[in-house]
């Protein structure tokens, strides 16, 4: 095949040289160059930018996630500040968290708590009367006839078990204390039917002592608060001791006691209308809709056995309950 004239079947013209159309194609690729560097650090920078953005639902890198989805473990000292957030957030939902047993003196309030076991503290509350007016000491329910005491305290179930320790237990403090509860948890815990759980709640409430009440409400509540992963009350009682101020475990244990009657239930936690919903790591193992988690919350009178329809004289704050719950 022949060429033009002057220029070679190669592109190059006659004297060597590039043709005009390579040497400006060579140009515009070298030029070109630079603007496909950049598409590439364009490209890199898109990657990134796309590998740090967080998916909707997800933390963003470097940070930890809200307790309700938990992309990283929670460190202790987080666990702490929020475990005293949500006490100190119970305050002020429960300003006149009280015990819930009716009681004049320790004695009172030791025979009723062992009585509270595997029953409510209304049941309780309705039989003590007769019962404290028959033997209003220790040396008088020592003394007593056990059929005659079973048939007072027959309501409270368990009647035989619970009539031999109170009996019991008055026996001992009649015996070994001069008639007086002791005011020291080693003491206290050598009484028949008294465990740690006792001995906490009457410290705590007759003679000031702190001490951490672990019944099954406080169990239940600091498992799903993420205080502790034990089932064991002693463990439990041992954990929550170090993440809250002496000072704080009476209270403390009113106020879990309080919401976990109240609100956080066993079968049917009422997560949409809880007031800590959000510092709860279990959020939604409950009803979330907040018109329906309404109607399950157990405030005032009718709302749950066991509690007092009004507080205490000395917690004259009580709020009143919310739309919906039920009277």
């Amino acid at each position: 095949m022949k060429t033009g004239p002057g220029r070679a079947a190669s592109g190059r013209t006659a004297s060597g040289k590039a043709a005009p159309e390579k040497a400006a194609g060579k140009a515009a690729s070298k030029k070109a160059a630079p603007r496909k560097a950049s598409t590439k650090a364009s490209a890199k920078a898109s990657t990134k930018a796309t590998a740090e953005t967080p998916v909707a639902g997800e933390p963003a890198a470097g940070t930890h996630a809200s307790p309700k989805g938990a992309a990283k473990p929670e460190s202790r000292l987080a666990m702490v500040r929020r475990a005293r957030k949500i006490n100190r957030e119970l305050a002020e939902v429960y300003p006149y968290a009280h015990p819930e047993l009716d009681f004049r003196n320790p004695f009172e309030l030791l025979v009723a708590t062992v009585l509270s076991a595997q029953t409510t503290d209304l049941r309780v509350n309705q039989t003590t009367p007769a019962l404290f007016a028959a033997y209003p000491t220790p040396e008088d329910l020592a003394a007593a006839v056990p059929e005659e005491v079973e048939e007072l305290i027959r309501p409270t179930g368990f009647f035989r078990a619970k009539t031999k320790s109170v009996m019991g237990l008055s026996a001992a403090l009649r015996d070994d204390f001069g008639g007086e509860v002791p005011g020291r948890l080693e003491d206290l815990v050598t009484l028949p039917g008294v465990g740690r759980k006792t001995a906490f709640v009457v410290l705590g409430n007759a003679f000031g002592v702190p001490g951490i009440t672990v019944d099954t409400h406080f169990m239940r509540l600091a498992r799903r608060w993420k205080w502790t992963t034990s089932d064991d009350p002693v463990k439990i009682e041992a954990e929550i001791a170090t993440i809250f101020p002496k000072s704080e475990w009476t209270m403390l244990s009113h106020r879990v006691i309080f919401h976990g009657r109240r609100i956080c239930h066993a079968r049917k936690p009422a997560c949409g209308a809880c007031p800590i919903a959000h510092l709860c790591p279990s959020y939604g193992e409950g009803e979330t809709d907040p018109e329906k988690a309404r109607k399950l919350l157990k405030y005032e009178k009718g709302g749950f056995p066991g509690q007092r329809l009004n507080p205490p004289p000395d917690y004259p704050g009580r709020p009143a309950p919310p739309p919906g719950a039920s009277t």
